[in-house]
């Protein structure tokens, strides 16, 4: 049964971010970041992985993210070299992804396959960086998007359409629902992967 929970959006109330984060070590937990609501689950649950894989008809080469509670955070989960480390300190929390090869501790799922990276985020949500606190670890995360959908869910579609799909549902109204600014610093050059929330130069850099 899911539970549904509507949170202050600035301020969320301890007891419903202390019963979301217990719920993570059930299963799937839906809240809000910084550009769309997520999907989240913690690392070493695979059952909670292949239900979301389900849930929004991703093929296991589809790679999650990790959101983390700081560059600390990161840096335990992922390579941050001396450019990478500079960036992500100036620019989060905030809406960027930012792609690294990935530490050894990372789960195999969340990696490429080849390319043995991981995306990570540290978001400004407060919401979300609630949950992360209480959970003290990171959360594997993914857009909710659900199966055969071409946008991201927003808060007035979630009773109807997420019963039964989460352990708890945390509603804090909007989300900016827009994509965040990926870049990825797992080869010598940084890239950029795409522009969004997060701002970027007239020449497309940090």
């Amino acid at each position: 049964m899911t539970q549904f929970f509507e949170v202050h959006p600035k301020n969320p109330q301890p007891r419903l971010i202390r019963l979301a984060a217990a719920a993570l070590a059930e299963g799937l937990v839906v809240y809000p970041t910084d550009s769309y609501y997520a999907l989240g689950f913690l690392q070493g649950n695979t059952a909670a992985a292949a239900r979301t894989r389900l849930l929004r008809g991703l093929g296991d080469s589809h790679l999650f993210t990790l959101m983390c509670r700081d560059l600390a955070d990161v840096g335990n989960y992922g390579a941050v070299g001396t450019a990478a480390f500079r960036v992500i300190k100036q620019r989060t929390p905030g809406a960027y992804t930012f792609v690294l090869a990935a530490a050894k501790k990372v789960s195999r799922h969340l990696c490429h396959p080849k390319r043995k990276t991981v995306a990570f985020r540290v978001p400004a949500h407060p919401v979300a960086r609630a949950l992360l606190e209480e959970a003290g670890e990171p959360i594997v995360t993914t857009t909710l998007r659900l199966r055969g959908d071409k946008e991201p869910l927003e808060p007035s579609e979630f009773r109807a359409r997420l019963s039964g799909a989460a352990e708890v549902v945390l509603d804090a109204g909007p989300c900016s629902m827009t994509p965040t600014t990926v870049v990825d610093f797992s080869e010598p050059e940084p890239r950029l992967l795409r522009s969004g929330g997060g701002a970027v130069d007239e020449d497309g850099m940090l």
